[in-house]
Formats: structure tokens, C-alpha cells, sequence
């Protein structure tokens, strides 16, 4: 007999919604005229500037903010860039595309972040840059990091993709790298759907930051009265986050706190809801080093192989609710393996990813449907044990 399998009732992400955002989208569909103002793209540039302490750019995506990046680094072909394998891609194709060569080492299985011990043995003449990605919206070591760039003279990006509102002793993740580069996308915790973040820590990048920003022009120059004319002076392209989209993210960045609070005390509900299952059933949640106060971007699991794993993932399914993979190591996929290489022993990054699967966790999810999904969790693995008991 044919078993219908269910629609899906609990995704794994529904886009942060507040309210707040079709506020500021109206008023700009009302007034079409400030769209040629850039009120918004102002409000949210000031309100970063303000919370950071640092200039900042509005960018299409967080992946222009990492192609920007190999820009401002000026990366030649043949340059290194030191970055963890189990990352999204654009963490290495921002320099890739300006002709280097992608060196991965291995992580650690606590946190799937770089394991600063392992760096050093990388780095070679041609090391031009770390690009550490704080997974999950918890911080690398950036206190070892930041000794290892300095002890060799080499550049610090942050791959801050998911670290909105997250902290690193006291500090915002993306303002202690030269660079820090920061997701907007549907699946973060504050979103425009598509957008990103270029924090520029270093005053040396602001003044080409600009040219690069506008297209390689001094527009910026021209529009403060420094020059009589604007024309091309650089490499650029076109990196503006739109208008429209700079005003639905200034209606969550009204809210930025309240959305983080939300968060954390859903992640913390399934994390004291699922530890004693943890500890019958042998499955890891997630570990949070005591100098770090994350923002709850990511609620995963740690099952014992990729095999039960998947079995995990085809249970939820079949009970109408998604819990899914992530990252596949770049250093394993058909490209990354054509343009990098992998240093010392993958001890943690391929098993440790093959062994991870990703709870529902977003800014509308109710106490109850995260009570069901911790039910689901448990009845999976009683189901393990004594199959006939469910």
C-alpha cells in the first residue's frame, strides 16, 4: 500500500518578518522620489556605524562584500588565502575569482570554526590572507587569529555571514578583522531578502573602498565637492544594495534586539528540551565557547554518522517537517578540488559535516511547534531502539 507523504507543516526557515518593514517599503512606494535620496540606505548606514563604531557599506549580497574584499586586499593570481573547507562557497570564489588558490585546514569539531592551532603550518610566502567564518553565528578564536596574522603580516577577513548581532568578547563578529563581511539573505536572522554588509576596520581601505563602490569612479569625491568631475580612476563594479531593499532592513533594524532575544530563547528552549535525550540517545547538541555570546543563527544536531543522519532527516520529512545537512566541504567538490588544496589531515571537517543536520529556527516559530520537533527528535531514535514501539 501506498503511503501519501505529508506536505511540509515546519520548515526549516520562514524570512523575518516584523511588520516594521512595510512601514518604510510603503512610505518609499508613496514617495517615489526618495528613492533618488537614499534616505534609507543613510538610516541603515548610520544605525551600523553607530551600534559597530565603524564605516560600513550597504552591499548586494555578502558575497559582494567577500568579492570587495579580494579587491581591497589587491589578491594577484597565484596569492594563498588560508580558509576553512566547510564553508559556503562564495567564502573562496571571492578569491578565486581574482586568481588564488584556496588553502584549507581542518576545524574543529566543537564548532566547526578554524582551528587556530593548525593555521601556522599553512602559511607559505604567498599566504596573503585568513578568512575565518564564524559558523552558526558563534566566533572563531579571533584572539588567536589576530596573533597569527599579526605574527606573520598577513590580512584578516571575517566571514560574519551569519554573525548579525553576535559577539566575541564584548566585540561585534566582523569589526576585529581588517575586513568584516555580514549576510542579509532569507535565511538570516535579520534580512532583505538579499543584501549584505562591508565593515571597514581599517582606515587604509576606506578612501579606495569608495572608488571601488562606485563603479571605480571618485563619484564620491564629486559629490563632496572635492573634484570639478567624476570619472574612472579603478577597478569596480556596482556593489549598491537597492533602495527599496535598504528600507525593509531598516524596519528589522528597529527591532534587531528584540529579533535576537526571540531567537535565543528559542534555541536555548530546544537546547534544554533535547540535552536529557542527548545524553540517553548519544547524539551532540551544539557547544558555546564561554567568551562568545552567539545570536542563535543555527540550531544543529550531531548524529553518530552521515547514515543516521539521513535517516534522521527522511524521518522528519515523512512527519511534515524539515531538518537538513548543510555545507559540503568545498575541498571535496569537483571545483575545489581543480583550484585548491586541503593542508594537513581532514580529521574533523568531512565527518564532522557528514554527521550534522540543522533544526527549524526562525523568528515566527512557536513554543509549540518547537515542542513537536523535540518530540519528532525523540521518537526518531526510539524508533532506532525498540522499532515497534512507534
Amino acid at each position: 500500500m501506498n503511503s501519501k507523504i505529508p506536505s511540509i507543516q515546519i520548515p526549516l526557515n520562514i524570512p523575518t518578518f516584523t511588520g516594521n518593514e512595510r512601514i518604510h517599503v510603503d512610505n518609499l512606494l508613496n514617495n517615489p522620489g526618495l528613492l533618488n535620496e537614499g534616505k534609507y540606505t543613510q538610516l541603515c548606514t548610520e544605525w551600523f556605524e553607530s551600534e559597530y563604531g565603524k564605516p560600513v557599506l550597504l552591499t548586494k549580497s555578502c558575497t559582494h562584500s567577500l568579492e570587495l574584499s579580494a579587491l581591497l586586499l589587491d589578491i594577484q593570481p597565484g596569492d594563498e588565502v588560508i580558509l576553512p573547507s566547510y564553508a559556503f562557497v562564495s567564502a573562496a570564489n571571492a578569491f578565486v575569482l581574482r586568481g588564488a588558490i584556496p588553502v584549507f585546514t581542518d576545524v574543529r569539531r566543537e564548532d566547526m570554526n578554524l582551528d587556530p592551532n593548525l593555521i601556522e603550518a599553512a602559511i607559505t610566502p604567498k599566504t596573503k590572507a585568513i578568512v575565518v567564518v564564524h559558523y552558526a553565528g558563534v566566533s572563531c578564536d579571533m584572539e588567536a587569529m589576530q596573533a597569527l596574522t599579526q605574527k606573520h603580516g598577513l590580512y584578516l577577513v571575517e566571514d560574519a555571514a551569519q554573525g548579525i548581532m553576535a559577539k566575541y568578547q564584548g566585540k561585534y563578529l566582523g569589526t576585529m578583522g581588517d575586513l568584516g563581511c555580514i549576510s542579509f539573505d532569507q535565511m538570516k536572522n535579520l534580512t532583505c531578502i538579499q543584501g549584505g554588509l562591508l565593515i571597514l576596520n581599517d582606515d587604509r581601505f576606506i578612501d579606495r573602498a569608495d572608488i571601488l563602490f562606485e563603479n571605480g569612479t571618485n563619484k564620491k569625491q564629486f559629490l563632496a565637492g572635492k573634484s570639478n568631475f567624476y570619472h574612472w580612476v579603478d577597478l569596480g563594479s556596482n556593489f549598491k544594495l537597492s533602495e527599496i531593499q535598504a528600507a525593509y532592513l531598516y524596519g528589522q533594524l528597529e527591532k534587531a534586539l528584540e529579533i535576537t532575544q526571540k531567537r535565543l530563547s528559542d534555541w536555548n528552549f530546544y537546547f534544554h528540551r533535547l540535552k536529557p535525550l542527548a545524553e540517553k540517545f548519544g547524539f551532540n547538541l551544539p557547544q558555546i565557547p564561554s567568551d562568545t555570546h552567539h545570536n542563535a543563527h543555527i540550531f544543529y544536531l550531531k548524529m553518530q554518522n552521515k547514515a543516521q543522519r539521513d535517516a534522521f532527516s527522511e524521518f522528519f520529512r515523512r512527519k511534515g517537517a524539515l531538518a537538513t545537512f548543510h555545507y559540503v566541504p568545498l575541498h571535496d567538490t569537483e571545483f575545489g578540488l581543480k583550484t585548491s588544496r586541503f593542508h594537513g589531515s581532514d580529521q574533523h571537517t568531512q565527518l564532522e559535516s557528514q554527521r550534522l543536520v540543522r533544526l527549524p529556527l526562525y523568528y515566527s516559530i512557536q513554543n509549540h511547534e518547537i515542542e513537536h520537533i523535540c518530540n519528532l527528535v525523540g521518537k526518531f531514535f526510539l524508533d532506532q531502539v525498540h522499532p515497534n514501539e512507534v
